[in-house]
């Protein structure tokens, strides 16, 4: 196997300067607070991040604050699943920022279970949160973007949106739509002038993953990767932050693989 150590933290190049971002499940410290730490980095006047968890929201939003005086920071929870979550969260984040440029779909939800094991409320909530969530965020913000005609959305998918492993049908469905709802509404999108792309990311090493996961099976698959490591989430949020910039003026539904695994 292959061992290369990480590579040093990229600084920022104002990629995103100016801007408003509005982030879902942006607590806790994976994909979704790496990508508000790097918006901020960027040079984003100001973040609205949501979570459903109270106190890890609270604590996501104090240290944006702390870490990045530059930078306006708000929160709210909301619940993807919940269309008037939703409705609220955008409507909140459109008044205090004055306007969304940039939305940032992250929130997903996993589990591991055989098909045959696996019960209609099992799959529905998985779906129900990664797909159809990414879906009511979407509709919601296209509703507010398209009459500016100006924005970028981006969401979070998987390499199991193309790639196949046990126990993981709900996940990989829900992450294969995403890539779908990505393509079509960005051609309808892009006729306002707005562009959506999403970002594939292979495994990803952070608190929340290595707790639902056993400690076995993460090894093995950081060790099919060309690096021999799994991804950094900062390395993720590169990618976000990447296609919600003027760099990817020129991208409309494409889905960026973030992952050195071999298909």
């Amino acid at each position: 196997m292959i061992t290369v150590p990480p590579i040093p933290y990229v600084p920022a190049h104002g990629l995103l300067k100016g801007r408003s971002v509005l982030i879902t499940a942006a607590a806790g410290g994976g994909i979704g607070f790496a990508a508000a730490t790097r918006c901020a980095e960027e040079g984003a006047r100001a973040l609205f991040i949501s979570d459903i968890h109270p106190r890890r929201l609270d604590e996501a939003v104090a240290a944006l604050k702390q870490e990045h005086a530059g930078c306006e920071v708000h929160g709210r929870l909301a619940n993807v699943a919940v269309e008037d979550d939703v409705q609220a969260l955008v409507d909140e984040a459109e008044a205090k920022l004055g306007g969304v440029d940039v939305l940032i779909n992250n929130a997903g939800l996993g589990g591991s279970k055989r098909v045959v094991d696996m019960t209609d409320e099992e799959w529905h909530k998985v779906l129900d949160v990664t797909l159809t969530g990414t879906f009511r965020m979407t509709r919601a913000m296209l509703r507010k973007m398209q009459p500016r005609r100006r924005g970028a959305i981006v969401n979070n998918a998987s390499v199991l949106g193309w790639r196949a492993q046990k126990e993981q049908a709900h996940y990989a469905a829900a992450k294969a739509g995403v890539m779908a709802l990505t393509r079509c509404s960005a051609l309808e999108a892009a006729e306002f002038g707005i562009r959506i792309n999403a970002v594939s990311p292979s495994i990803v090493f952070h608190d929340h993953l290595r707790k639902s996961a056993p400690e076995e099976l993460l090894n093995e698959l950081a060790s099919r990767e060309a690096f021999g490591r799994g991804a950094e989430a900062w390395e993720i949020a590169n990618v976000m932050v990447f296609l919600a910039s003027d760099y990817a003026s020129y991208l409309v539904g494409e889905t960026i693989s973030a992952s050195s695994q071999r298909a």
